[in-house]
């Protein structure tokens, strides 16, 4: 049988508790706050914040909560180990990759890998390349606009028809990382041959043996001269550069998604996008979710009872 376990705050198994009270089975076991079943998967939650899903549809029902996770109890779990890198790692000849969108409900996954050579990194500096969380939207378009001119690169762009096709048929989001990063270092290494980098810095996301264990049936996995670390954007140029070039195509295809929806079109997943969301079902209906966002977040059911409410 199928399980997995989530970790949650007071105030979100409150709200599971809600959500699952008309799918209540009237039993309840030791140390449990409620206990439910749907046609495929039984749900507990228990006073610790630890809520077990069990059965054939335990990892869609799951992830029905993965927008809760900023409001969840902290999970007692190492984080990913960084690698030693190199000694003077930050003035070699680097491919960075990055991505963006996957904690955002609305919009797809941008994920780029960008080639830095050494002789670049002045360069990049004076245009202003660094750490994308502290540029804004019009900072990352006009510098990204500079980098694509002199910096090769690969860029994906997962649209939310594939993840959601991806999601529901039970791939977990990190391995969709994988696959992306996995994919778009393949396509680079192939654009700048016979040319090859000092080495290969992905932003980790994941243990490295995790990262491959994602990738161990894809035909072809780049693995050469590749290392992991967390904050890889104050680590390597290369990096920062993937990550402005892929916040740059995030925020093009969140234009494009504004524009088709005839409203602005919000990132995050706070309360604000469980508003748009709700007034975009209004407008297009509850099918427009496939396209406009990842569905799977728990931002869906909280839209949905705004619409009723109305």
């Amino acid at each position: 049988m199928s399980h997995t376990v989530l970790n949650v705050s007071s105030t979100t198994l409150s709200k599971m508790k809600t959500y699952y009270n008309s799918q209540s089975t009237g039993k309840l076991p030791a140390g449990a706050v409620f206990a439910a079943k749907t046609s495929a998967c039984a749900i507990t939650g228990y006073r610790s914040g630890k809520v077990l899903f069990q059965g054939k549809d335990a990892l869609l029902e799951a992830a029905k909560w993965h927008g809760e996770s900023t409001k969840a109890a902290p999970v007692k779990k190492k984080k990913p180990v960084s690698a030693q890198l190199p000694s003077g790692f930050s003035e070699m000849s680097v491919i960075g990759s990055d991505e963006v969108g996957t904690g955002d409900y609305f919009g797809p996954i941008t994920v780029v890998s960008a080639f830095v050579r050494k002789e670049q990194l002045h360069e990049l500096q004076s245009i202003g390349v660094r750490d994308s969380k502290d540029l804004t939207d019009p900072q990352i378009i006009q510098i990204a606009k500079k980098i694509a001119k002199v910096v090769p690169y690969s860029l994906l762009v997962l649209k939310n028809e594939k993840y959601n096709e991806l999601q529901q048929k039970g791939m977990s989001q990190g391995k969709i990382k994988a696959l992306l990063h996995n994919q778009a270092l393949i396509n680079l290494h192939k654009k700048i041959l016979p040319e090859r980098p000092d080495a290969v810095l992905i932003d980790q996301f994941a243990e490295k043996d995790t990262y491959y264990r994602y990738l161990k049936e894809q035909k072809e996995i780049f693995q050469e001269n590749v290392f992991f670390s967390t904050k890889g954007e104050s680590i390597h140029l290369a990096v920062a550069a993937a990550s402005i070039i892929a916040r740059y195509a995030f925020v093009k295809q969140m234009d494009n998604l504004s524009s088709e929806a005839g409203f602005p079109i919000p990132k995050g997943a706070g309360s604000h996008v469980d508003v748009a969301a709700a007034r975009l079902i209004s407008e297009k209906g509850e099918e427009a979710l496939l396209h406009f966002t990842k569905k799977h977040f728990a931002n869906t059911q909280k839209a949905l009872k705004l619409v009723n409410k109305r």
